[in-house]
């Protein structure tokens, strides 16, 4: 079987995984959410099995099982309608198909030079930065006491910076500097959550917040490891930090 219709097979299941998700009680809906993360790594694993190995490759496993969970938890926040449901789900079969070409490409990637390759960093960088804001969402929705708030962020960031920093060397080895630079990273939108639960600003918002510091901590990492990180560059991500956060200082609500 040819790897595009095993990517193709892949879609489809998850995808109707989603629909029947829908037929659950909701005591079992998170149960069920859980359960088809695993089994979106599992059909990863077994759709790119040729290119994976006992090494870093692995870690392309990460982005489509937090895409799942994150696209999942948001799933429960819509209304019941078939029309507020059914774009989601196919908002979620598309991003799972385009992930398996993305996460294919970094794959033969770190085994040999690849054309598609800076394409590919581009698409799984946006992906990355929506399975960031979905999974925040989700937290921040859940409305838990500060401590689980700000832990649940920085352990959630971990892995999501991991795999990001790690598909721009795509080195077989796990470098001790990506690492460490994704705990760093980690930390910081971890306190980033923590000034913002004193914040008065809306679920969305203040995902969307964390978002924007994910995208300047991973641009910006992402640059270093590929020997791009110029002053302009720099520049660039810090102007729309800048304008995100006088965005988010106009639209809260101040006052009692």
């Amino acid at each position: 079987m040819t790897k595009r219709k095993k990517f193709v097979i892949t879609s489809l299941i998850l995808s109707l995984g989603f629909v029947g998700i829908q037929y659950l009680e909701n005591p079992y809906r998170f149960v069920a959410i859980g359960i088809l993360g695993l089994a979106t790594v599992g059909l990863f694993f077994w759709s790119l099995f040729e290119g994976l190995g006992k090494n870093a490759t692995l870690l392309t496993l990460i982005l489509p099982a937090a895409y799942t969970v994150g696209v999942g938890i948001f799933w429960f926040l819509l209304p019941t309608s078939i029309f507020a449901r059914l774009p989601v789900v196919i908002f979620y079969g598309i991003g799972i198909y385009v992930l398996c070409l993305t996460t294919n490409i970094f794959t033969v990637g770190a085994i040999r030079t690849i054309a598609l390759l800076r394409a590919a960093r581009g698409v799984g960088f946006v992906l990355t930065l929506v399975a960031f804001f979905l999974v925040f969402d989700a937290i921040i929705s859940l409305k838990t006491s500060l401590p689980i708030t700000v832990l649940g962020v920085t352990l959630v960031s971990f892995p999501l910076f991991l795999q990001g920093l790690w598909s721009a060397s795509l080195e077989p080895k796990l470098d001790r500097e990506i690492l460490a630079a994704s705990g760093l990273y980690s930390l910081i939108v971890g306190e980033t959550a923590l000034a913002l639960y004193f914040w008065p600003v809306t679920v969305v918002v203040g995902s969307l917040f964390l978002t924007i510091s994910v995208y300047m901590l991973l641009g910006l990492g992402q640059a270093k490891i590929e020997g791009r990180l110029f002053p302009q560059t720099v520049r660039e991500y810090f102007v729309v930090g800048i304008l995100v956060f006088i965005g988010m200082f106009i639209a809260t609500r101040w006052g009692a």
